[in-house]
């Protein structure tokens, strides 16, 4: 039998037709330039590797960038809690401060509520900016080539 003989049997499946071949692809172009390859990368890949890792290394390094932005939000706690917590202590222990008036308004409204929100965002732009400088030097820290 031949395959058209086969076509019409019953119960059999009719074959399906064959492509043509197609003609082959060149393939891609890779470039390889082995200068581009240097070992001072290898520290930094095996820093990078430590910390997706979580090795102890890893560990360690991560523990000490947390420590480093909990020292900083704890230091601009205290400062604030300082600067705003330690007005009402002075207007308890010197009440002639908490009686001056400026243009009409008492002193205690004025820096409670005036002047604490200019505080607070110099505190938070403050923060920002040095949380993000300890990032900076930790990724640094990552990165730099072994000397």
């Amino acid at each position: 039998m031949t395959g058209a003989d086969d076509r019409g049997v019953p119960g059999r499946p009719a074959a399906a037709p064959v492509p043509a071949p197609r003609a082959a692809e060149p393939p891609g172009r890779t470039r390889i330039v082995l200068a581009e390859v240097s070992r001072s990368g290898s520290r930094a890949d095996r820093t990078r590797s430590e910390l997706t890792q979580q090795t102890r290394v890893g560990e360690a390094l991560v523990r000490g960038l947390v420590r480093a932005q909990l020292a900083l939000a704890l230091r601009l706690s205290l400062l604030v809690l300082i600067g705003l917590g330690g007005l009402p202590w002075l207007f308890a222990i010197a009440p002639s401060v908490g009686r001056v008036t400026v243009l009409g308004v008492n002193l205690p409204w004025l820096l409670l509520g005036v002047a604490a929100f200019p505080f607070l965002i110099a505190v938070g732009w403050a923060y920002v900016r040095l949380a993000e400088r300890n990032e900076q030097d930790f990724t640094d820290l990552v990165q730099r080539p072994e000397r």
